[in-house]
Order: structure tokens, then C-alpha cells, then sequence
């Protein structure tokens, strides 16, 4: 499976990204090894994510998600996919 993910960085900022496996990529962030972005901003909590059947469809909803407002974020991540109680 391929995932687009949003988390939550600890100054309250969204980043949004693609990966194959979410809990290594998590775990990447939170290690300061993640995107350029989030190494200034750890820890990073996991707030939402899709499932993809191939990378470009991942890839193509991240760049959407990444053009959304920050008040269009926060209504989707109200209302989508949240991840389970251990990775929040």
C-alpha cells in the first residue's frame, strides 16, 4: 500500500507527504531525519492518512492536499481517516 499522510508538527503547522510504509516514515520524522521541514519541528504526531494502490495516485493526492488551505486541512482531518490510538 501506498499512504498520503498529514501529521502535525509540535509548533501546531501540518505536513503533508507520501510514503509505502507510514510507521517507519513517522518514526523517520520524529528521528530528525524526515523532511527538510518537519527536522526543526519534532515531534511530529500522525493526524490523518489515505490508502493508495500505487505511488503516483499517492503522490498526485499529496500535491492536492499541499494546495489546501490550513481551515480545509483541519475539515479533513476532522473528517477523515484518523490513525489508531498508538501512532497518535
Amino acid at each position: 500500500m501506498n499512504y498520503t499522510y498529514i501529521v502535525e508538527c509540535s509548533d501546531g503547522s501540518y505536513y503533508t507527504g507520501w510514503t509505502n510504509n507510514l510507521e517507519k516514515r513517522i518514526g523517520i520524522h520524529n528521528s530528525g531525519k524526515g523532511g527538510k521541514y518537519t527536522r526543526s519541528r519534532n515531534p511530529v504526531r500522525l493526524v490523518y492518512y489515505e490508502e493508495f494502490s500505487t505511488k503516483e495516485e499517492a503522490q498526485a493526492r499529496e500535491y492536492e492536499i499541499k494546495k489546501l488551505t490550513r481551515k480545509k486541512k483541519e475539515m479533513l482531518i476532522k473528517e477523515g481517516k484518523q490513525p489508531p490510538a498508538e501512532q497518535v
